[in-house]
């Protein structure tokens, strides 16, 4: 829809150019966009190397109690997920499991599931 209205208020006040010279300037924009994109791109990967990667913390926007929150949690928060079960994974091991009930962290001891899973693939 807005679509359409762009193209007829952008064809209305505009004069048609050669098809080549188009086809010259999108080369042109595509070049400088994949330059912007890939040093942006850049930015991001230093800015991650140098410690910068949780901009909200570095930049002082995040108070105690939202850097004790642990990310499960946090975004079940902010999705408005109130009883949730979170798996912690590196790699191809699991490195923690809890539960939030009422959007309250409730621990469960790791040894115990593991023991639960050695017992199981016995």
């Amino acid at each position: 829809m807005i679509y359409k209205w762009w193209h007829r208020f952008v064809r209305r006040r505009t004069k048609p150019i050669p098809v080549d010279q188009a086809i010259l300037w999108k080369r042109r924009l595509s070049i400088a966009y994949g330059l912007v994109a890939w040093n942006a791109f850049g930015l991001v990967i230093y800015s991650a190397y140098k410690g910068k990667a949780d901009w909200a913390d570095y930049y002082g926007l995040k108070t105690e109690e939202e850097k004790s929150i642990p990310p499960g949690q946090a975004w079940a928060n902010t999705l408005g997920i109130k009883n949730a079960k979170v798996y912690r994974i590196s790699g191809f091991k699991k490195v923690d499991e809890y539960d939030i009930v009422d959007g309250e962290h409730k621990s469960v001891k790791l040894e115990a599931i593991n023991e639960n899973e050695e017992l199981t693939k016995s």
